[in-house]
């Protein structure tokens, strides 16, 4: 048993000063007051002093970093991606597809259901953040505001190719990005959600009426708002009136400071509250590295003074999460305890795993991190080891 003691404890929901946070086997067994009892004979004892304690950061829209793209063949991607995230407190992950020719999406999905089943049977892994999903951005995006997705190999939604995509993946499609103004959109948006899928809303062109559509066929959330969507008009207020104002949507955002200016990230939060927005990076294989040419799927991307462009086009972001959760306090002037809920518990209920990620709870996941007051990571723990 490990017996984790700090400062402060943010579950996030609940405040506890002076925890003893007691840990066997990779899960949350205890959770108390040090005062309250002694410590159990026999515990490991780690004293992080005056750290503040908070469940482990979740990125679900990632598409590499150190180096590597999540789609990649190479063994060693997944592995120094995975390092980097835990040093910057990310314990859980949803890799992130770019739109490709289809068979190599599907090798590439092959892939990653291996990575994700081998976490799954090996356990916490220290050093290393964990996968538990696959997010698919594309190939059902629209043309007019695909980005930088190469727009030779986009698809029209259908039955079928979603059906292809999900046997590749062996059931492990957590998250789908789709427009839901294309034809095909709502049946495929049904079967994914039916199936489990978060279907999340973006690279899209959709008008109000088809963005409730989407939403009203089953989709509950919405891919980095105000990117790749139409532009918000206060008489025809388009995809972004739906996605600001929909109550059954949550909604994720980049929050670089280049993606949204901080002015706009102000209204998204003022919008969608504490318990709806999400915290993403987007971030590709250039993160955690100098200045230079970068691999985003199959395309290359230039990345300076932490922007990333193809042609002049935004490709991704080099941000981090924690970096994430510091701009949230600097751009809204938000505690670090709610901050990070966007982080945690949020991306957490968009993924149905409140209740073993994203929360340090009893039963949970023992995925933890210790912040500084200004949010600076300290220490990450996966399965309450360092």
């Amino acid at each position: 048993m490990i017996a984790i003691t700090a400062a402060t404890l943010f579950t996030p929901i609940e405040r506890f000063d002076h925890p003893l946070l007691l840990v066997e086997d990779g899960v949350i067994r205890e959770l108390t007051a040090r005062g309250e009892r002694p410590l159990p004979r026999g515990a490991e004892f780690v004293d992080l002093g005056d750290a503040i304690l908070v469940p482990g950061y979740i990125d679900v829209h990632i598409h590499g970093a150190a180096g590597h793209d999540v789609m990649e063949s190479n063994p060693d991607a997944l592995p120094d991606v995975e390092l980097l995230l835990a040093r910057h407190g990310v314990t859980a992950y949803v890799p992130t597809t770019v739109t490709a020719p289809l068979e190599d999406t599907l090798a590439a999905l092959d892939r990653l259901a291996d990575a994700i089943e081998t976490a799954g049977k090996t356990g916490p892994r220290p050093g290393r953040a964990r996968p538990i999903g696959i997010h698919l951005e594309g190939p059902f995006l629209s043309h007019n505001k695909r980005g930088v997705h190469p727009p030779e190999s986009l698809l029209p939604p259908s039955v079928e190719v979603f059906e292809k995509m999900w046997q590749a993946a062996r059931g492990h499609v957590a998250l789908m990005t789709i427009a839901p103004e294309l034809d095909g959109a709502r049946e495929v948006i049904t079967l994914a959600s039916d199936r489990g899928v978060c279907v999340s809303l973006g690279h899209s062109d959709a008008d109000l009426a088809a963005a409730h559509a989407g939403v009203d066929a089953g989709a509950r959330h919405a891919t980095h708002t105000f990117n790749a969507m139409r532009s918000l008009d206060h008489r025809n207020p388009g995809i972004l009136g739906c996605v600001l104002a929909e109550k059954r949507l949550t909604a994720d955002i980049i929050a670089d400071g280049i993606h949204v200016h901080p002015s706009m990230i102000q209204l998204f939060l003022q919008a969608k509250g504490l318990g709806r927005a999400v915290l993403i990076t987007d971030a590709i294989s250039a993160t955690g590295m100098p200045d230079g040419h970068y691999r985003l799927g199959k395309f290359e991307v230039d990345v300076r003074n932490g922007r990333c462009e193809m042609n002049g086009v935004l490709a991704g972001s080099v941000l981090t999460l924690d970096r994430a959760v510091r701009n949230i306090m600097q751009f809204a002037e938000w505690p670090l305890d709610q901050a990070v809920r966007l982080a945690t518990h949020n991306p957490a209920k968009v993924l149905h795993q409140e209740k073993i990620r994203g929360v340090i709870e009893v039963g949970a996941a023992a995925d933890l991190v210790a912040l500084s007051p200004a949010g600076d990571v300290i220490r990450t723990m996966i399965g309450g080891r360092s």
